[in-house]
């Protein structure tokens, strides 16, 4: 299926690694030019040559910090420099640190809303005049299927990540006659250094193996086993895609199976 987006420009944030990664690279393989942003610049690099190796558009790698808003506006700043424009904007951070209400204080309610949700607003708002000037646009936001089924021990997660599914359902309504569709996408159990930081806490506490954990997890998910993160990236290139021009609004759970919720 030729998903129509060769040549258009896609802002990947948080992208070195993970899903952000595996996003970058099934948009690269689509031939779109990339931006790519992380704070660690050696593994941003390492990222940055792996996707511009899969497809012919170009790849520039920008060092950012997502929680800083002059980092974030120069992402923007470097896109608009090499390429003109941005068509697609991939919202994506590390999520906050695991624990329950109490384990956090005011900061790192702070830090949470900084990072997860006020970068997804900054970066959507420094895009969208530019794709409502040109009637075309695609923003996707990585959340986590924890805004339909909350997940134990992720209050920080749980909490933002809903905030962020709130703002792109509404501000799909406000684009959508302007060619622009938000829509977001949901990981479940997923193979990333992300889910291995998840599995070393959960291990802990219930005094189990890390591998104990995962054959928990893997009970619970119908397909019986974790997600690859190219698997995710495919979803997020088809909602990136001229393919999905009608699809707006949604939050689309790849996670196997697992989550109950009926939407």
């Amino acid at each position: 299926m030729d998903l129509g987006i060769a040549g258009r420009v896609a802002l990947v944030a948080a992208s070195s690694k993970g899903l952000g990664r595996a996003v970058a690279e099934e948009l690269a393989a689509e031939g779109t030019h990339l931006l790519m942003c992380a704070r660690g610049k050696a593994a941003l690099a390492e990222a940055a040559a792996s996707a511009d190796a899969r497809g012919p558009g170009d790849v520039v790698a920008v060092p950012a910090d997502l929680s800083d808003p002059a980092d974030v506006a120069g992402l923007v700043d470097a896109a608009l420099a090499r390429f003109g424009r941005v068509d697609i904007l991939v919202n994506n951070a590390g999520g906050p640190p695991a624990g329950k209400f109490e384990d956090h204080d005011r900061a790192a309610w702070k830090a949470a809303v900084r990072l997860n949700l006020e970068s997804a607003l900054d970066l959507t708002r420094e895009v969208l005049p530019g794709m409502k000037e040109r009637g075309w646009g695609r923003i996707l936001n990585i959340t986590s299927v924890a805004v339909k089924e909350p997940v134990d021990g992720l209050i920080l997660s749980n909490s933002v990540r809903a905030a962020v599914t709130g703002f792109a359902k509404t501000l799909s309504n406000e684009v959508a006659s302007c060619g622009i569709t938000v829509n977001n996408v949901l990981p479940g159990f997923t193979r990333t250094a992300r889910l291995e930081e998840l599995a070393a806490v959960r291990a802990e506490a219930a005094g189990i193996s890390t591998e104990e954990v995962e054959a928990e997890w893997n009970a619970a998910i119908p397909a019986n086993r974790l997600g690859d993160p190219h698997e995710f990236a495919a979803v997020v290139a088809f909602l990136a895609s001229e393919r999905a021009s009608y699809v707006t609004g949604v939050s689309i759970a790849v996670d196997g199976g697992r989550t109950r919720a009926l939407q």
